[in-house]
Formats: structure tokens, C-alpha cells, sequence
């Protein structure tokens, strides 16, 4: 099964990091967050990944194009066929990456549109954002989306409050929580799709998330799994703060060895 990771946005809230790299690429304990992504797949069983690119996808390129030597010890001999010998080869993940240009403007609805040509050979694929990851068991979801029937399931996570609240009567606090968690679901991502669900995603430019979904759920084809573990995701430079600091302490969506 394929593995969409969306990667084109220009991720304007945190340009302290995006001005010179796209969002996927800024860095969590010294590798890009999409790395981290790939390998909570990864380590479930799922090793062939898509990934529409836009704004600076040549760095996601160059990266993954010189992953190998970066990620590894090895020996290069000097010969007519210069050749390397990799010291370690359990160490290489058996990654299979698309990388497609989408566009550097193009609305995340619309990138699905544009890889279609890979997905339409298959019953179903995932599908998630370039910036959040979770502790999420991806079988456990997979199983719940067969059951379900849907065409589309995502996955809802209750995240908590960024303030706290307190309660009022005349005058004096009736009550004080701290951050409490949100009362409503939001999508974290980790999205699943069956093959039928491509026909939503049309040439028309927009947001999966103000179109795409809106209009599956009015289908009544959106089924909903609640993920209750970790989700942390990098929106601004608080976040990239929060993120690194979490992974030197506890970085619970660590998952792999």
C-alpha cells in the first residue's frame, strides 16, 4: 500500500525555518521531520512512499538522493569504478520514493489530483500531512477503515486547550483548569483512502480539508478513527521549539529501534 505524505506547502507561519527550506525538511534531533513521519510507516510494514512536492522539493530531492552515504559508514576505494562499500547495510531502510513536482502553489486537494496516475492501481492507499507525527498504530486504523466501509477515513485527535480556563460566579472563581483537552475532534492526518474515493479529487485547485473532505462527509462516505496516544506537529517556531525539546525527553511517536 502507498503512502502519500503531502510536502508542497510554503509553511509561512514558521519562516524562521521555511525560508530556506521547505516545511518537511526542518529538523527534529538532527533529521528532517518528514523522515520521522516516514519511519512511523515505515516501521509498521509500509515502505512505498509518494511525495508531491512544491515549494524548494529539490531540497526533499537532494536529500533523499544522498541519503544513503549521508545515513551510513562506508569505505570508497579509489578505482576506475570508484567503489563504495557500506559497512552496515541492516541500517538502510527499503524505501521505495516517488517525488513529483506538483506545483509551488498548488492547493492540497489538487496535488492528489496530480498523482493519481499512481494510486488508480490500487484498493486503497494513505494519506498524511508533511509536518505531525503520532504514536499511531497504522493497522489498527487500517483495520477500522475496512469495518467502517467509508471511502475516506481520518483520524481525530483531541488536542489540549493552549490556555487555561476558569469559571466565574459573582465575582469569584468557581473553578480553574489548566489547558484542558479540546471538546472536539481534529484531524491529526494519518488519512486513509480506497481507490474509489480518487474521483473527489478533481483539476479544480482547493484545500482537501475545505473541499475535498467536506464533500466525502456530505456523502456520508467519512468515517473517523480517534487516535487517543501522541500527536505534536510543527506549525510555528513555538512548535519547533516544543517538537525538539519533546524529542530530547520523550519522544513517544519513537516507535522504531
Amino acid at each position: 500500500m502507498k503512502v502519500v505524505i503531502l510536502c508542497g506547502g510554503f509553511g509561512t507561519r514558521l519562516r524562521e525555518q521555511t525560508e530556506f527550506m521547505p516545511k518537511p525538511m526542518v529538523s527534529v534531533g538532527g533529521k528532517p521531520i518528514l523522515w520521522h513521519i516516514m519511519k512511523i510507516y515505515y516501521h509498521q510494514g509500509f515502505t512505498e512512499f509518494i511525495l508531491p512536492l512544491g515549494y524548494k522539493g529539490e531540497i526533499i530531492k537532494e536529500y533523499f538522493v544522498h541519503y544513503r552515504w549521508m545515513s551510513q559508514d562506508f569505505t570508497l576505494e579509489y578505482t576506475e569504478e570508484n567503489r563504495i562499500e557500506f559497512h552496515d547495510e541492516r541500517n538502510l531502510e527499503n524505501w521505495k520514493i516517488h517525488f513529483v513536482d506538483t506545483g509551488v502553489r498548488t492547493l492540497t486537494g489538487k496535488r492528489v489530483n496530480l498523482i493519481k496516475h499512481l494510486l488508480e492501481e490500487d484498493d486503497c492507499f494513505m494519506l498524511t500531512y508533511g509536518d505531525g507525527v503520532a504514536d499511531i498504530d497504522l493497522k489498527e486504523l487500517l483495520e477500522y477503515h475496512k469495518k467502517m466501509g467509508c471511502a475516506a477515513t481520518i483520524t481525530g485527535f483531541r488536542p489540549k486547550q493552549r490556555f487555561g480556563i476558569v469559571g466565574e460566579k459573582g465575582g469569584k472563581v468557581t473553578k480553574f483548569k489548566e489547558k484542558p483537552d479540546m471538546t472536539d475532534w481534529i484531524n491529526c492526518g494519518f488519512m486513509v483512502f480506497e481507490n474509489r474515493a480518487l474521483e473527489y479529487f478533481t483539476d479544480d485547485d482547493v484545500m482537501l480539508e475545505k473541499v475535498t473532505l467536506p464533500d466525502i462527509a456530505s456523502d456520508g462516505e467519512l468515517a473517523i478513527y480517534t487516535h487517543r496516544g501522541c500527536w505534536h506537529y510543527m506549525d510555528t517556531q513555538r512548535d519547533y521549539e516544543r517538537i525538539n525539546k519533546i524529542w530530547e525527553e520523550d519522544p513517544q511517536w519513537k516507535i522504531w529501534d
